[in-house]
């Protein structure tokens, strides 16, 4: 079985083209952070490329940002091409089936991430799962 979940940001604004059969296409790169820290004490991230078909392709560009989390859903593809000088070049590559937003448009857009408090500051939002409001940090859970 070939299956991959990730999650991490955007490194860049998605890139969306259409090939000359008219499909749509996306693509872009995403940091994961790896679970541990280096000799530094610093976290490492591995960068993946993400391509993504159809009508996700264009959600994915008219609604992603650089630096938005988002949870991609996908296979992984390793595929190779002759290059100019004559050596073969091989690309590995996430091919998304799906993705999912991490954190709401409107607060990564207005807020970078944050959302505004009542005295006038900035608190963090919890992400959105698509089941009802965002709840914040320090509000109590009645359950």
């Amino acid at each position: 079985m070939n299956k991959v979940f990730l999650l991490g940001r955007l490194t860049k604004d998605p890139e969306v083209r259409y090939t000359t059969t008219g499909k749509v296409v996306a693509q872009f790169t995403i940091a994961v952070d790896r679970p541990y820290t280096n000799a530094e004490g610093q976290k490492d991230a591995d960068f993946f490329p993400i391509v993504i078909w159809g009508k996700s392709a264009e959600t994915a560009g008219n609604s992603l940002k650089k630096g938005q989390r988002v949870l991609v859903e996908g296979r992984v593809q390793i595929r190779s091409y002759d290059a100019k000088d004559g050596t073969k070049r091989w690309i590995t590559e996430v091919i998304a089936d799906r993705f999912e937003f991490i954190e709401r448009r409107d607060q990564w857009d207005n807020n970078r991430g944050t959302a505004p408090t009542a005295e006038g500051g900035a608190a963090p939002v919890a992400p959105v799962s698509g089941f009802g409001a965002p709840v914040p940090d320090d509000e109590k859970i009645p359950f």
